[in-house]
């Protein structure tokens, strides 16, 4: 099951992840998307949730990503962590807002 939340700030994200912690989820399958790199690195080191690498997007689309704009780049990421292109994308247009995306997933 993949959940997909928007909020418009670290503060909602920081109470979304604890809720979802509370839920039983770990912070490992807890992902965290921002228009901004940086910004995107400095909150989910502050709030510990995973980082989409290699293990999620696979060697070839990893390195891909180095070279690519940063709206494919996010839309790529999204989609490895389980959204649908379609989900991707919608969820990039919120990013643009600067709006924060939460992407957590169960695994079965």
């Amino acid at each position: 099951m993949i959940s997909n939340i928007s909020v418009e700030n670290a503060v909602q994200a920081k109470n979304q992840i604890e809720k979802l912690e509370s839920q039983g989820l770990s912070r490992d399958n807890i992902y965290i998307f921002a228009h901004g790199d940086e910004r995107e690195e400095d909150i989910a080191d502050a709030l510990h949730t995973a980082e989409v690498g290699i293990k999620e997007q696979g060697f070839f689309r990893s390195m891909k990503n180095y070279v690519v704009a940063r709206g494919n780049e996010l839309r790529s990421q999204m989609e490895a962590v389980g959204l649908s292109k379609e989900e991707a994308a919608q969820a990039e247009k919120e990013l643009d807002q600067g709006k924060l995306i939460i992407i957590a997933r169960t695994l079965q």
